[in-house]
């Protein structure tokens, strides 16, 4: 297939719409199931460029749920715990751990399932069974994927009333190393971003009095880095236990996008509070308005601002990565709120000793990567 119509653009007015390759060959995707919009294809292929760099760069399997062009949430294929599995809504007869890859988009749609409502799916590796019906339960508009065992494809039909759509990509396809897109008329051409996001000797001379950055958190800030590659900027992702805890997004300021991401992760936290799991919900209410009284009660007073501050506390150890530079110590100053201990940054502020400083003062260990990663 060279190209497929579209029902319309970015909105309804805007048609007609297509998706083809500008040299006449074949698109290397394939509609299974359902007809993808143009949103939604703008959301699957920058998700499938998230998880297929995650899974190159950790070998494990990746999944991220995206809205509007950056992600609500990605994370690795680590085991869930008991209270993982209730935080993540899963259902009890599932036996989500035989499944890495259920494990990976049980964590990313965890990360803000508020957020992830109605999202576009990305898998690192064929969706199986186990994933699929995970993905059964949750209120989605498609996904991607490089394969699908014949029975996940059957569950995965079934959803929407039978539109769900499905989306196959061939996993060994490779853009050329020039990219285009034409804004009001005029083309605009760069090279693809194709840089690693961090050199991992980085890793063994943080620029901190802090030295120690461990295997886990090695890992959550490469997480933290390619999770940035593919979110609107300016953006900040916090990350812990081989998932994303926050995400922020699309900020003009960078000390709003560190509010946003670790606003996001200290919601997440919360959601494993002793008070959240004993709640009780009716069985007729589905997810998603579980998921809106539960954000009502962590926005609310349901938890005391003492309360909140103590369980957040007992959460240290997270990462935060930045896809630019910060200007000014404050940023550091509020990820340490959240408990952040491991940052990673590409540097170049004329205020890189302040910044650093504060990660002293923080008993936090920071790596300069040299790189930026702006996405638009």
């Amino acid at each position: 297939m060279n190209e497929y119509s579209l029902k319309y653009g970015t909105n309804p007015n805007q048609t007609p719409a297509r998706i083809f390759m500008r040299d006449d060959s074949p698109l290397p995707l394939e509609i299974l199931n359902g007809r993808p919009g143009y949103i939604n294809f703008l959301d699957a292929l920058n998700s499938w460029q998230l998880v297929r760099e995650l899974k190159a760069s950790l070998n494990l399997p990746a999944a991220a749920s995206f809205k509007h062009v950056s992600p609500a949430g990605a994370a690795l294929g680590l085991p869930l715990t008991d209270e993982e599995r209730q935080i993540f809504f899963v259902d009890a007869n599932l036996d989500i751990n035989s499944s890495p890859l259920a494990c990976s988009y049980a964590r990313a749609r965890g990360t803000d399932r508020l957020s992830s409502f109605g999202d576009w799916i990305a898998l690192s590796d064929e969706c199986d069974e186990v994933t699929a019906m995970f993905i059964k339960r949750e209120v989605s508009d498609g996904i991607i994927a490089p394969s699908y065992t014949p029975k996940a494809l059957e569950i995965l039909k079934s959803k929407r009333k039978g539109n769900y759509a499905v989306v196959r990509i061939d996993p060994d396809y490779e853009p050329e190393s020039t990219e285009t897109r034409d804004i009001f008329g005029i083309t605009f051409e760069q090279g693809r971003n194709t840089a690693p996001v961090i050199d991992p000797a980085k890793f063994d001379a943080p620029v901190t009095v802090s030295q120690d950055i461990p295997p886990s958190a090695r890992r959550d800030l490469i997480l933290a880095l390619i999770t940035l590659k593919y979110t609107q900027s300016n953006s900040v992702c916090v990350t812990k236990d081989g998932q994303t805890l926050g995400v922020g997004a699309g900020q003009q300021s960078r000390l709003h996008c560190v509010k946003l991401a670790c606003d996001k992760a200290d919601l997440r936290l919360l959601r494993g509070h002793p008070k959240i799991l004993a709640l009780e919900f009716r069985d007729d209410l589905g997810r998603p308005e579980r998921d809106n009284a539960i954000s009502n009660m962590l926005t609310g007073d349901f938890l005391s601002a003492d309360e909140k501050r103590d369980f957040i506390s007992q959460n240290t150890g997270a990462s935060l990565g930045s896809d630019a530079f910060f200007p000014f110590p404050d940023s550091i100053e509020r990820a340490g709120h959240s408990g952040v201990k491991f940052v990673a940054q590409p540097g170049g502020s004329i205020r890189d000793e302040l910044v650093i400083k504060a990660c002293d003062d923080l008993g936090m260990a920071m790596v300069m990567t040299g790189r930026r990663l702006f996405h638009h």
